[in-house]
């Protein structure tokens, strides 16, 4: 497994390396986020082919706000189909009897890392976007342990 791993990060850094830019499909998209973690996305491209997204996500009757920088490239031969990768942080809040890792009793605050990988399609015919994407992250405050739930759907309906 570890193996696997590491082949596919070098694979995704080979290919980031060797990928040209792509060309921007929207300047902004707004949305909803559906897996694990339900909330709000807005991404909003700074340049040609990096973006930064905001996530408002909920869990265990809390919320988290996480950011992430993110690089978007475009899959060979299919239009409006591209995938991205990045990281970020986040923060998060949510009380004693809402979250069942560990075994204190205490509210919890959490500050942490998180990685990106995902794909994404724009649609030419309406203002949408629809990204698959997994965003593991790595509690560093006030809980240290790894979310590796983090898979979701984003829908946005985009600005161009």
């Amino acid at each position: 497994m570890a193996r696997t791993i590491k082949v596919f990060f070098v694979l995704l850094l080979f290919s980031t390396l060797s990928s040209t830019a792509t060309a921007q499909l929207y300047k902004t998209g707004v949305g909803a986020r559906a897996g694990f973690f339900n909330g709000f996305t807005i991404k909003h491209f700074v340049e040609q082919d990096r973006a930064v997204e905001g996530i408002l996500s909920t869990r265990w009757n809390g919320f988290i706000i996480t950011g992430l920088y993110e690089f978007q490239r475009e899959f060979p031969d299919i239009d409006n189909l591209e995938w991205f990768f990045g990281g970020g942080a986040h923060i998060g809040f949510w009380g004693k009897e809402n979250y069942h890792w560990g075994d204190d009793n205490e509210s919890h605050t959490i500050v942490g890392l998180d990685l990106i990988l995902g794909t994404e399609y724009t649609f030419d015919e309406f203002p949408i976007s629809i990204s698959l994407d997994w965003k593991p992250a790595f509690n560093i405050f006030g809980d240290f342990h790894w979310w590796g739930d983090g898979i979701a759907l984003s829908a946005r309906y985009t600005f161009r």
